[in-house]
């Protein structure tokens, strides 16, 4: 099993009501990774909000995705495209939002959107 977070990593179950559009929103307050530029942990609260389509993603498997970025040398901005990236690819939504709430780092608050 690889350290990086991919989206192989996101275990889905089949959504019993996909005929109906309904929304699942995750929070995942204690997300954190690595600052590329300083080695530095970064913290900040991701949300994923989804439609799903035939297939859902199984809880215990996003938390063990999440924890993978833990070590990573990654950008805000590319952590947050990656995991809509990588969630669209596992069970492939209706739609999906991802907002990405990152703490205040050096006087500055980032916050990152990406939907599709």
């Amino acid at each position: 099993m690889s350290d990086t977070p991919n989206y192989k990593d996101l275990e889905t179950v089949e959504n019993i009501n996909h005929k109906e559009n309904y929304s699942i929103a995750v929070s995942i307050p204690e997300f954190n990774c690595v600052c590329p530029k300083t080695g530095l942990p970064d913290f900040g609260c991701i949300n994923i909000k989804y439609t799903p389509n035939k297939q859902i993603v199984e809880l215990k498997s996003l938390k063990l995705y999440i924890v993978k970025f833990r070590k990573l040398g990654i950008f805000h901005e590319e952590a947050t495209n990656k995991i809509l990236k990588d969630f669209k690819a596992a069970c492939k939504p209706k739609k999906i939002k991802v907002h990405g709430d990152f703490s205040p780092r050096g006087g500055i608050k980032t916050e990152v959107f990406c939907k599709n």
